[in-house]
């Protein structure tokens, strides 16, 4: 019963997320802890973590993850089944109805009116992973009137020297990282 339900939830997770893993990261969050109950928001967000250091797409790793979770190797294997297989049989139609119809104006229209939507879904996940980081309901010393300073003062740290300096996004995680664990530690 938990396989299915499992495939059944990222099946759905993988028919309508589109736009890439980062899109993807609200429905899996409404799926796992609100429909299903099988984490909490804070393993969720660890989950997510887990799934951005690791190689591949993060919608993908994330449905491992929460499917080794939920029902060990078997799960993993179902879950990252049922979030690819729509994406598979979708693109495959897609690449058809493209190569035959790519001349129309129609699909290029279509093409367009799907981007507001996924910049829209995309700012969704991240807005939520800034209020969970931020204004975590974890009671901590280094809390300030509700709000993680030490989280807030990270984020824009990392989020100022990308901008300026242009380095690369790994570097800036891997430096939020050592932060993170020098003034935590504190």
């Amino acid at each position: 019963m938990i396989f299915f339900k499992l495939l059944q939830s990222f099946f759905r997770i993988g028919l309508f997320s589109i736009g890439g893993g980062y899109a993807a990261m609200p429905l899996i969050q409404h799926q796992v802890v609100d429909v299903h109950h099988w984490l909490t928001m804070t393993q969720f967000a660890d989950i997510i973590a887990i799934a951005e250091m690791t190689p591949g797409p993060i919608a993908i790793n994330s449905a491992t993850f929460v499917g080794l979770r939920v029902a060990g190797v078997p799960g993993a294997i179902i879950a990252t089944l049922g979030c690819i297989l729509p994406s598979c049989l979708i693109v495959t139609a897609l690449a058809y109805v493209y190569y035959r119809f790519r001349g129309l104006k129609m699909v290029q229209g279509i093409l367009a009116g799907l981007r507001p939507a996924v910049t829209a879904m995309i700012a969704s996940a991240g807005i939520s992973l800034i209020i969970l980081s931020f204004f975590s309901q974890r009671s901590s010393p280094k809390d300030w009137n509700g709000i993680n300073y030490i989280s807030a003062l990270i984020f824009t740290g990392g989020f100022l020297v990308l901008r300026k300096w242009k380095l690369n996004p790994f570097h800036i995680m891997a430096g939020a990282g050592i932060m993170g664990v020098l003034l935590y530690s504190i």
